[in-house]
């Protein structure tokens, strides 16, 4: 397996991914705009198990266990974060029968916020 070119693979699916969050945060379609804001944390996260595994990453989508996974240093606010995060994924993938409540200002903190720690483990790479 060539390890580079899973990293690789990752790493620009998840930027795609921060793309799209971006066009569809413009579009103030904030549910959607999340959820591939999670999916491109999901993917950056991804890159770093192939990196410190030398292996495929696992199909899960829990950041916080995909962090421990990579080996990555977290610090409790980042892991707070990322815990929280997840609602987005959750109905994203799982769309409850009743539409979110959508709080336009703290979804576009959360986009924020989002995109600043996909950079920072970008970085690391």
């Amino acid at each position: 397996m060539d390890i580079q070119k899973q990293i690789n693979y990752w790493r620009d699916s998840s930027d795609e991914d921060q793309r799209v969050s971006g066009v569809l945060l413009e579009k103030k379609e904030y549910p959607y705009a999340l959820f591939f804001s999670h999916l491109a944390l999901e993917k950056m996260l991804k890159a770093h198990i192939a990196k410190h595994t030398n292996d495929f990453p696992p199909k899960i989508h829990n950041l916080v266990r995909l962090a421990e996974l990579a080996g990555t240093v977290l610090t409790q606010d980042q892991e707070t974060f990322l815990s929280g995060f997840e609602e987005y994924q959750i109905e994203g993938r799982y769309p409850s029968s009743f539409p979110p409540v959508v709080d336009a200002q703290a979804m576009l903190a959360d986009s924020k916020r989002a995109k600043e720690l996909r950079e920072w483990l970008k970085k690391q790479l």
